[in-house]
């Protein structure tokens, strides 16, 4: 598994992190605050038993005056109320031997019930005189025995050592640690759940508005006309709240992107318009020109060479000038979706025509077709898709040396036909390639149109084959460019492609 930084993380798990990592801290310092009270509360009360302990059984107490040198019976025997398990030892300044040992219950019997010593071995022994006697409490873990707090005291010579197990004190520790830490990670599940929910609930307005945001981001606001309708919900637009803030100005700048889309699109149609009822409107003017030029050269009346060379000019520029409105015309319709005939198709004829007809108008250059076996045939407008292979087909003449050779290739996949035009010219410029399907591009010097252009034919390939759900592209490299057009595969019953190929064969 990848360790992802906390920063990528979504907002609704840090906050429950950060949640959660604030409550076990919180849960570490009241649960270590409350251990260590506890611990105080605890050693309080086993250093007041052992005061007790050590003064219990004496007259005045232990400090409280001199200590009563008693009897070599009482010597060996634990002061009455002394506690079961505790040490206490006693050394007389008079001898060398150490009185006590663990303080335990001796055999009842009539005359004497009561407590007794066990022994201890020599180095807990040590261990225990070896703390100092000046009144302050040690804690000595012994061998075999455990922990205790020790108290040691001297008074005239007589040294007096007592010792509490504190076996019972660290099991309450332990208990109480055991248990704070179960209550914290009780606490900590069941606030990490129902943080959880609460800021999923808190979050749901905020993931309305993103997917609000998400759908408006699928629409196509390109071209045509959109109508943002998506909005926010009116309940998650509250300026009140943070959410509701974003919601507020998200609707906002919908709005505002709404109404610059609609003004965009009034525009576009506008100039679509106009350049649709211009060009229809001027071709009567040039087809006049021409037809006046034509007439003015082949008048009876003599003319200079000056004016039938000016004539010829007028009529050249009037009918590139006619070809340019066309072409303008024709994009001004597919710009307005003007629906396209969707008849059958066979691409293979189309290609067969259009190379024969390039072929009369650039006779040095060589042209050459790369056919399937079978027929490919596709559904849509046969004179769009021959004025598209015109058009391919005049920009690899135009652009390309004489003695260029120009291979159309015409190929099926399991749903798309697939046409390819390749030219061994000098290439397309890198920086020109983006642009080379949009109105009026140019190239460079090296592709110069010597017989002149509009620079909308390719964008007029560009938009007749969108037009029939297909795609064109370009890569070209000095010494080959490859245009291709994809378009969808039409399926033709096997009866009608036998009755469309017989005919051919003959």
């Amino acid at each position: 598994m990848t360790w992802r930084s906390p920063g990528t993380w979504p907002l609704r798990t840090r906050l429950v992190a950060l949640m959660i990592a604030l409550l076990c801290l919180l849960g570490v310092l009241v649960g270590g605050t409350a251990e260590i009270f506890l611990s105080k509360t605890l050693y309080h009360q086993v250093d007041n038993q052992l005061d007790q302990a050590m003064n219990f059984g004496r007259p005045g107490g232990f400090h409280g005056g001199s200590f009563p040198d008693p009897d070599s019976d009482a010597r060996d025997r634990p002061f009455g109320g002394s506690v079961l398990g505790s040490i206490q030892l006693t050394h007389y300044p008079d001898e060398d031997a150490v009185h006590g040992g663990v303080v335990e219950p001796s055999p009842i019997s009539d005359d004497q019930p009561g407590l007794t010593f066990s022994g201890i071995s020599a180095a807990n022994q040590a261990r225990l005189l070896a703390v100092d006697a000046d009144g302050h409490r040690e804690t000595v873990s012994l061998d075999g025995i455990g922990t205790f707090r020790v108290e040691a005291r001297v008074n005239n010579g007589t040294l007096r050592v007592v010792a509490l197990s504190l076996q019972g004190t660290d099991r309450v520790l332990v208990q109480v640690a055991l248990v704070t830490f179960g209550a914290v990670l009780i606490a900590i599940g069941v606030a990490g759940w129902a943080g959880a929910l609460i800021i999923r609930r808190n979050f749901a307005p905020l993931d309305r508005v993103a997917a609000t945001a998400t759908r408006v981001s699928e629409l196509r606001l390109d071209q045509g006309e959109v109508r943002l309708a998506q909005r926010v919900p009116v309940g998650d637009t509250d300026p009140r709240t943070e959410v509701g803030q974003v919601g507020a100005a998200l609707n906002r700048m919908l709005d505002h992107v709404g109404n610059a889309l609609e003004a965009r699109h009034a525009s576009e149609m506008q100039v679509r318009q106009f350049v649709a009822d211009a060009s229809h409107e001027l071709r009567t003017p040039l087809a006049a020109i021409r037809g006046y030029a034509e007439l003015s050269r082949r008048s009876r009346a003599p003319i200079s060479d000056e004016v039938a060379h000016v004539l010829g000019r007028v009529e050249s520029e009037a009918k590139r000038m006619t070809g340019l409105v066309e072409d303008l015309l024709l994009l001004a319709r597919l710009d307005a979706g003007r629906p396209l005939a969707h008849d059958p198709v066979d691409l293979t004829m189309l290609v067969v025509d259009a190379v024969s007809d390039a072929h009369a108008a650039g006779p040095r250059h060589f042209w050459q077709l790369d056919l399937p076996e079978e027929p490919v045939t596709v559904v849509g407008d046969g004179q769009r898709l021959h004025q598209v292979l015109a058009n391919l087909l005049a920009n690899a003449r135009t652009h390309t040396p004489e003695g260029t050779t120009v291979t159309v290739a015409v190929s099926a996949t399991n749903d798309a036909a697939v046409l390819r035009v390749i030219d061994g010219g000098p290439g397309i410029p890198a920086e020109l390639q983006p642009h080379i399907f949009e109105r009026f591009a140019r190239g460079d010097s090296s592709r110069s149109r010597a017989a002149g252009s509009t620079g909308l034919g390719l964008s007029i390939v560009s938009a007749v084959v969108a037009a029939h759900r297909g795609s064109v592209s370009v890569e070209s490299v000095p010494g080959q460019t490859v245009f291709t057009v994809t378009l969808p595969l039409a399926r033709v019953p096997v009866g009608e492609q036998l009755a469309r190929t017989l005919p051919r064969a003959r």
